[in-house]
């Protein structure tokens, strides 16, 4: 078991313990499972995975963080966080469509870099709206 805490600035996204997280960092994507080597490490904008003590998965996104894993316990700072439940996947995919539509507009490097990371986030949060989680 891993005490696990997820926090932004604006509140506490989860606070319990769990078998495995599995999260973005800089250099690609690393699981955490007990016993895992002390590791201080930035996270990158992407999806969290989250296996429960009942073996049922959790999905969320992380917009960039830090992440501290020792002991058998990982905190992570995010920036900001959502549930993958508290995603709406209409909402979700129109946001998607919108980003797409604003690249393909871009005009001048504020907006093409702005747009870019619009689309990237709408391909996140559509990431883990539609993410299924392996059979146990």
């Amino acid at each position: 078991e891993i005490k696990s805490l997820c926090m932004t600035p604006k509140r506490i996204i989860w606070d319990c313990e769990v078998k495995e997280i599995i999260l973005s960092t800089n250099s690609g994507q690393i699981g955490v499972l007990p016993n895992h080597a002390p590791i201080n490490t930035a996270v990158d904008m992407g999806p969290l995975r989250i296996r429960l003590l009942n073996d049922q998965w959790l999905t969320a996104v992380l917009w960039s963080g830090f992440a501290r894993i020792v002991n058998n316990e990982i905190i992570i700072l995010g920036n900001d966080a959502e549930l993958g439940s508290d995603i709406d996947p209409e909402e979700a995919q129109k946001a998607l469509e919108i980003a797409e539509a604003n690249l393909s507009k871009a005009e001048g490097t504020k907006d093409l870099v702005e747009a870019k990371l619009a689309l990237r986030r709408a391909r996140i949060r559509i990431e883990a709206v539609n993410w299924i989680p392996p059979s146990n």
